[in-house]
């Protein structure tokens, strides 16, 4: 596990502030959260009822589409960044129990997410999976760190599922995966979600905005016009940009107000 902070663990971990990656985690029924937590996340959910709607699509999709590309495409080494906390049916569980020498890189920056992150190192024994500890806004630090778990002259699925909307910085966000996709040989892949105040979501609007004035770190949504510049370049897989619940999933899948697409690097 490789760590680049020299700050203590319990010293990073705060508590009376509400954090997303353990919101997140009380949506979808977790038990790494604290009251605060369930405060905001009661809030939110009181002023966009359908939140936890759009945090189960999110993670159904992750399965969808780790299954696919560790299927379908044979794609054997996964590099998930803002990963969050451990939950069922992680990347690396998804990608080792179709192809069991995949090999995961997991990247986030919240402590909490470091202190549980000895559940995301259990691998198959063909496999191999590894923790970093860094902030997307450095993605050179990610890559140096991804060898040798990660053999970069081969093909590697990228994952950002709901970080890019913490790089407020449209044209910030942009650089950060154009860096990271830069460094990727041919017939890598992008996976991307993200919020929106399309697809139905514009009641997110004003929770949002409570989200930004009492929890951390601050979020933005994007339309899919912005979303689409994520994926200059990359060549998307069917069915294009489309609501993540509704990406390859079963016939009358509920729409929700966040993005999701996989594209496949020329």
């Amino acid at each position: 596990m490789t760590e680049a902070r020299t700050t203590p663990l319990n010293e990073r971990i705060r508590s009376d502030i509400a954090h997303n990656a353990r919101v997140w985690n009380y949506w979808l029924s977790g038990k790494d959260n604290y009251p605060v937590d369930r405060a905001v996340g009661d809030q939110v959910t009181g002023m966009y009822p359908s939140i936890g709607e759009v945090a189960r699509a999110d993670r159904a999709f992750l399965g969808r589409a780790v299954r696919f590309l560790a299927g379908d495409a044979r794609i054997g080494q996964f590099l998930d960044i803002g990963t969050g906390l451990p939950t069922a049916d992680n990347t690396h569980e998804v990608a080792q129990h179709t192809a069991p020498d995949s090999r995961i890189v997991y990247v986030d920056n919240d402590p909490i997410v470091l202190a549980h992150a000895r559940a995301l190192l259990t691998s198959s024994p063909e496999g191999a999976t590894e923790y970093i500890d860094a902030d997307a806004h450095h993605p050179e630090q990610i890559l140096r760190a991804v060898e040798p778990t990660l053999d970069l002259k081969k093909p590697v699925a990228v994952m950002m599922l709901g970080i890019l909307n913490f790089i407020l910085d449209t044209d910030e966000a942009r650089r950060i995966v154009r860096t990271l996709m830069d460094a990727m040989p041919s017939g890598s892949y992008l996976a991307l979600t993200h919020p929106t105040l399309e697809l139905g979501g514009e009641g997110n609007e004003a929770a949002m905005r409570f989200w930004n004035e009492n929890a951390t770190p601050p979020i933005i949504a994007r339309s899919r016009a912005e979303f689409t510049t994520f994926l200059e370049g990359l060549e998307l897989v069917e069915p294009g940009i489309v609501s993540c619940a509704r990406w390859r999933a079963a016939p009358g899948a509920v729409q929700v107000a966040q993005f999701g697409a996989v594209a496949r690097k020329p």
